[in-house]
């Protein structure tokens, strides 16, 4: 039986996250302190974790309501990272949220404590805030970022 690969440490991915604090967004940009959306604050930090990022990231509606029968960034993460179940997902932790019901899920954050995420959000760029029940129940996946 083959052993699952081991997750990078929570600690390194929060600080690594952190270090993003306050870089404004930009849609489908990836570059510290300049620019970012929520997927490109992820590979960021997939960069510092594990490495380069094993394919180029095609363009990307940034419709919240977008429906489909597939779950496009839910498949991408999973062929990369390690699925956890969102209720296990702890910090450290990268969360797809599920932004309408029914929708599939589009937006990335990263859980940086029991009760707190950061995430790249239009006009506020990469913040760190609560992550309130409203947050919370639109989480549907969550993975760990894989040692590199």
């Amino acid at each position: 039986m083959t052993q699952p690969p081991a997750s990078a440490d929570p600690a390194r991915v929060i600080a690594i996250a952190r270090s993003w604090l306050g870089t404004p967004y930009h849609d489908q940009a990836s570059l510290r302190g300049v620019g970012c959306d929520c997927l490109g604050l992820a590979r960021g930090i997939w960069r510092d974790v594990v490495g380069p990022e094993p394919s180029p990231i095609p363009p990307y509606s940034r419709d919240w309501g977008e429906t489909g029968p597939r779950e496009v960034l839910a498949e991408g993460a999973r062929r990369m990272m390690i699925e956890v179940s969102p209720a296990e997902a702890s910090p450290g932790a990268l969360v797809l949220f599920r932004m309408r019901p029914r929708a599939i899920a589009k937006h990335v954050g990263i859980l940086t404590g029991p009760a707190t995420f950061l995430h790249a959000y239009e006009r506020l760029g990469v913040i760190e805030e609560p992550l309130k029940q409203s947050w919370r129940r639109r989480i549907a996946f969550a993975f760990l970022f894989p040692q590199r």
